[in-house]
């Protein structure tokens, strides 16, 4: 297996992250936050703040940094601060306080008095239900879809004829993206203009996002991001540290660092949003599915700027039934904004929906994976585009011979002091692939060097681009010298939706084809060693009349240093031919104590249908990560937010995470097979589908264990009491 090649950049420390830049005459800055969710500022008091040891700047609505509203092609308008006086949320950015040191703008920034025109704030989802709004679907569908069979005239009716009926209402909880490296910024301008050192997933979208914001040329922006300590989603959108670090270095003509602090991040971010999901499921006494009916509702910010898609993300694609009718509603909150989390919409609809099938499947005295099997889906329902390539079945045949699910009990069995329980689950996520552009270059030494704009927000990706890079060359991957993360690279789409290896190898085929044809053709050029002659190109050698040379010594004979080329990527007329999923199954093995009602998971298992894995080391992390994520919002994870708009547990000692304690061995199988329909590269994604179905798969173990059905999650111990 390919061990990462930034691997020990990062375990001996080497690995530079944003904050991790340093510059002389650095100032630093501190954000302050509003401690009201629903108001207008009336006044900002910075006197003291302004004469505190080590100031040199304090900016609020007041007195503020020149920014504007950003926007980019693929996330639409980004809020930056300081622009207006209304305050949406507790803890929103209302001023910026910069210092010589960090410790003197923190204090400082301790020291700002706000008067508000405080009004009252709605903070619950359960509260806001009643105002709910229709949302949009994905890709600007409608938020509410129906497929009715010939004769058929409504779904209550096709439930109402369903020989057999389950419905129950599911709900999950906010939650925060958690990456180990808090959003942080350091912005440099000079005679060039500016460069910004900041993780974020996609540099060329950052820059375009500061150009912007700053009303500045784009070509003067340079964003830097070689390095990004977890993402997950949130950090798609250029953070406030940026934005304010970015305008602040550019009017005291010194560099400027941003952190935010960890409590920080938890508001002055975006997070997942909560959600209430009621499903219906109508099926026939063989378990085939007759009507699925899954209405959700999802809070959002006030901005409503993002939707968490619960329904369309699921119930619209993973079963076949007879009827189906799904919709999304959104409840606008005074709460912080929500946005993408790894696997949005799949992640808490798989929670209802998966938990839902298993309730079907008491209900009918029937198998679970068999019944799963017996609504596989050919294609989405009302669909005529076929799954491009499907093998969920074998994912359960598989999976359910190495956990061993033939000596699964319905009703669990006893360990001593423990009532122990199996669960499993679905899982589905859509294979996407974003337009991106590589360059790749020889070099005059035989190495090759392959570039993009890209991140890698601790995926893997500049791995997959040295073994991608180095099989379309047919060299070896030691000789690649993989590049991402500057937007001075050619833009290599978001690292997101777990689509960076299918969008970026592509790209790396053309370019690389386009590369070994230039290189053929400047081989056989007048005066060149193969001046003449038909030329053909094996293992990195430029082959012709019985002799060979390495692309580097040809470059050296033609006194050249080096030879590019770039080629571009993007989805096209096969998305008028399929549709594209990758699938899996989740296995689990849940402990409950008798008298604690503590639960522990004992044992995991994952069986994957992702196409191609590029790098099964890396692929293997990826989707343990996942699944442990799965854990954590089954059994930790979930942000408790207080009546007044305050996060209760806006940090690390009260925001639960699990521990190495929490999690046994995880077993992770890839069932392979290649799906070039998608792309050439053969891969879909692994990062996202393997948090899906988990929480749900944890759920309908505890119910195998115990009897008891929990429909909400996190679970807790008083959820398990008697």
């Amino acid at each position: 297996m390919t061990s990462r090649v930034d691997g020990p950049l990062k375990v001996t420390g080497g690995a530079k992250y944003g904050a991790d830049h340093n510059f002389p005459g650095m100032a630093y800055g501190y954000v302050v936050l509003s401690t009201v969710a629903n108001g207008e500022i009336q006044a900002m008091d910075v006197t003291l703040a302004k004469s505190a040891p080590g100031v040199i700047g304090v900016y609020s609505p007041f007195d503020p940094l020149e920014l504007r509203t950003a926007h980019s092609p693929f996330l639409g308008d980004t809020w930056v601060p300081l622009q207006d006086k209304e305050v949406a949320y507790y803890g929103q950015p209302i001023g910026f306080v910069v210092a010589e040191t960090y410790e003197q703008a923190r204090d400082a920034a301790m020291t700002v008095e706000v008067t508000y025109l405080q009004r009252p704030a709605l903070t619950s989802l359960q509260d806001g239900l009643p105002s709910a709004e229709d949302a949009p679907g994905r890709g600007g569908a409608p938020s509410s879809l129906e497929v009715l069979a010939d004769g058929v005239e409504s779904i209550e009716d096709a439930l109402a004829a369903s020989p057999v009926v389950v419905e129950a209402t599911y709900s999950t909880a906010t939650q925060n993206h958690a990456a180990m490296e808090p959003h942080s910024a350091v912005a440099v301008w000079d005679s060039g203009g500016l460069t910004m050192y900041s993780g974020n997933q996609a540099a060329s979208l950052q820059a375009m996002e500061l150009a912007e914001a700053l009303n500045t040329d784009l070509s003067s922006v340079r964003t830097i991001n070689p390095f990004v300590g977890g993402a997950f989603g949130g950090k798609g959108h250029t953070s406030v540290a940026a934005f304010l670090a970015a305008a602040a270095a550019k009017v005291l003509d010194r560099p400027v660092k941003v952190v935010l602090s960890r409590e920080q991040v938890f508001t002055a971010t975006a997070g997942r949003a909560a959600t209430v999901q009621k499903i219906a499921l109508g099926a026939a006494e063989d378990g085939s599915l007759i009507a699925l009916r899954h209405d959700s509702w999802c809070s959002t910010a006030m901005d409503r700027s993002f939707v968490e898609p619960t329904s369309h993300g699921t119930s619209r694609e993973w079963y076949a039934t007879q009827n189906l009718a799904i919709s999304q509603k959104m409840v606008p909150l005074n709460v912080p904004p929500t946005t993408f989390m790894r696997a949005p919409g799949e992640a808490p609809g798989s929670f209802a929906l998966e938990s839902a099938i298993d309730e079907l499947a008491i209900a009918l005295n029937m198998d679970p994976i068999e019944l799963r099997l017996r609504n596989n889906s050919t294609a989405p329902p009302g669909n005529d585009l076929l799954w491009s390539s499907k093998h969920l079945d074998e994912c359960y045949s598989i999976g359910a011979a190495r956990f061993g699910w033939a000596n699964r009990s319905p009703n669990g069995h006893e360990d001593g002091d423990w009532l122990v329980g199996v669960g499993t689950a679905t899982a589905m996520f859509p294979a996407i692939r974003f337009p991106a552009t590589i360059e790749v270059t020889l070099r005059d030494d035989d190495t090759a060097v392959v570039s993009t704009g890209g991140a890698d927000p601790g995926t893997g990706l500049l791995t997959v681009l040295s073994l991608v890079g180095a099989e379309s060359l047919d060299i070896s991957p030691s000789q690649v010298v993989p590049r991402l993360g500057d937007s001075a690279f050619p833009p290599g789409g978001m690292s997101g939706g777990s689509s960076a290896t299918a969008s970026a190898g592509s790209a790396i085929m053309v370019a690389a084809s386009h590369l070994i044809d230039e290189l053929l053709a400047v081989a056989a050029a007048p005066g060149a060693p193969f001046e003449g002659m038909e030329v053909s190109y094996e293992d990195g050698r430029v082959l012709a009349g019985g002799r060979s040379m390495t692309f580097g010594e040809l470059l050296r004979a033609l006194d050249r240093p080096s030879l590019s080329a770039t080629g571009s990527s993007a989805p096209g007329e096969e998305m008028t031919k399929h549709s594209f999923s990758s699938f899996g199954a989740q296995f689990v093995e849940v402990k409950v104590h008798k008298w604690t009602r503590e639960a522990r998971i004992s044992r995991m298992l994952g069986v994957f249908d992702a196409g191609r894995i590029i790098n099964e080391k890396a692929a293997r992390s990826q989707i343990i990560g996942g699944m442990i994520w799965g854990v954590s919002a089954a059994l930790h994870e979930g942000m408790e937010i207080e009546e007044n708009g305050r996060i209760a547990n806006g940090d690390f000692a009260g925001y639960l995470l699990p521990v190495n304690a929490d999690i046994p061995q995880v077993d992770v199988h890839f069932v392979q097979y290649p799906d070039t329909l998608h792309n050439p590269v053969g891969a879909k994604g692994i990062g996202e589908i393997s948090v899906v179905g988990m929480a749900a798969a944890i759920a309908n173990a505890i119910h195998n264990a115990t009897g008891i059905r929990i429909r909400h999650i996190p679970i807790m111990i008083e959820d398990l009491l008697d």
